[in-house]
């Protein structure tokens, strides 16, 4: 059995717990109902970890990125197209999510009712006011998240800035970090029994209706990052780079096979780099900078779960998202992702982060826990698939490519 209790085999012991949910919640509705403390305190100890990962993940980030100054021309042209294939993503896959409505039409025992509120009318005025903090520790004591992000990059650059002297800042973050990484890690083994406590409620609340609901939302995903692949990826590509398409889909495939077996795109990095050279003859000048750049800040797989993950809550329980609170989701998700690479457990550490900045409620998170790795698998194969897109494009506008550099073409 030691093997069950592996760091590993994580999702094997929250697929256990979900089970367990199941059963407790058909056999002991009244008990799973009354132990639902047990969930909150696995919500609230996530909720615990989002600001201070944030920090930690933001910070280390600018300060391991060395140096500043390499963010030029070729910089500013992928960070542009990266947050232009972000947002195009997030409005493709509203379309998808806006059809499918997977939290809509579905019979429950006792209908999902939501009692907090999700805030009043949006200004731009009083988005910029919201996101420029005038006191970071109030900001940060009421786990008001942009407004902490925006401090964390400023002062960030600036201690990079400063040279020699932020040394001591930058090795205490780095110390920070990595004990902080460790203590999500402790927390993130609870999930399993977080997952049964909540998977348990659900069921005794809402019947079996909660799997209609979970299915619909994983169809929604899935079909949003297709959607995603064609319309945002293959389609510019084509068109824009004139790559054959036949190339460009088995380069695609060949990652695909990794980001589906590590859900990781720093583990996949190194293949990206080599399909990305050898298979689609993109110069390295241009990929040893735009892919590694990518993994970090690129996450049009983040658009897909984001969009579908706030259409279904709020469709889950019927509660009504105005489309200029839907635009000012989009730029808080581009700010997230950005801002937040390579979180261990980072799925659902943002997923809550983007559902309590915008006050919606966070008691689904634990019946998705259940199933998130089948959902990053197509997160990120969309988002290293969108990182080799972007790569052929930048490279192609600096005139560094053609299609006949491709091994695989007519």
């Amino acid at each position: 059995m030691k093997w069950f209790f592996r760091k590993e085999n994580l999702f094997i012991r929250v697929a256990a717990g979900f089970a367990i949910g199941i059963i407790l919640g058909f056999a002991a509705p009244q008990f799973s109902v009354d132990t639902k403390v047990v969930g909150d305190i696995y919500l609230n100890l996530i909720k615990l970890m989002i600001i201070p990962i944030l920090v930690c993940a933001v910070a280390g980030g600018i300060f391991n990125s060395g140096d500043i100054a390499s963010l030029k021309r070729i910089g500013a042209k992928t960070v542009i197209l990266y947050v232009v294939m972000f947002l195009a993503s997030f409005a493709v896959s509203f379309g998808v999510a806006e059809i499918i409505r997977p939290g809509m039409n579905i019979m429950f025992e006792n209908k999902p009712v939501y009692e907090g509120e999700i805030g009043g009318p949006i200004s731009i005025s009083g988005i910029l006011i919201s996101i420029i903090p005038n006191n970071i520790f109030e900001a940060i004591s009421t786990n008001n998240i942009l407004p902490t992000i925006l401090f964390t990059l400023l002062a960030s650059i600036s201690v990079v800035a400063i040279g020699d002297k932020g040394k001591p800042v930058k090795d205490f973050i780095n110390s920070l970090s990595e004990a902080m990484f460790y203590m999500l890690s402790m927390i993130m083994e609870t999930t399993p029994i977080g997952v049964m406590s909540l998977m348990a409620y659900s069921i005794a609340e809402y019947g079996s209706g909660i799997f209609m609901a979970i299915g619909k939302y994983i169809i929604c995903c899935w079909l949003a990052c297709i959607a995603v692949f064609v319309i945002v990826f293959v389609i510019p590509v084509k068109f824009y780079t004139g790559v054959d398409l036949r190339a460009f889909l088995s380069a695609c495939g060949k990652v695909a096979l990794m980001t589906m077996s590590t859900t990781s795109s720093a583990a996949t990095l190194p293949t990206t780099i080599r399909v990305s050279t050898e298979d689609l003859g993109a110069p390295e000048s241009i990929s040893s900078f735009t892919l590694p750049l990518g993994c970090t800040i690129n996450m049009c797989g983040g658009a897909c779960s984001f969009c579908c993950l706030s259409i279904f809550v709020a469709d889950f329980y019927n509660m009504d998202l105005s489309l200029t609170r839907l635009a000012m989701m989009a730029v808080a998700a581009t700010l997230l992702n950005m801002a937040a690479p390579g979180i261990p457990g980072g799925g659902i550490i943002l997923m809550t982060s983007f559902l309590t900045i915008f006050g919606l409620p966070v008691d689904l998170i634990g019946p998705i826990a259940a199933f998130y790795r089948l959902l990053d698998m197509a997160f990120t194969t969309i988002n290293v698939e969108g990182d080799i897109a972007a790569n052929l494009i930048i490279s192609r506008s600096e005139k560094l490519w053609d299609p006949s550099r491709t091994r695989i073409h007519t």
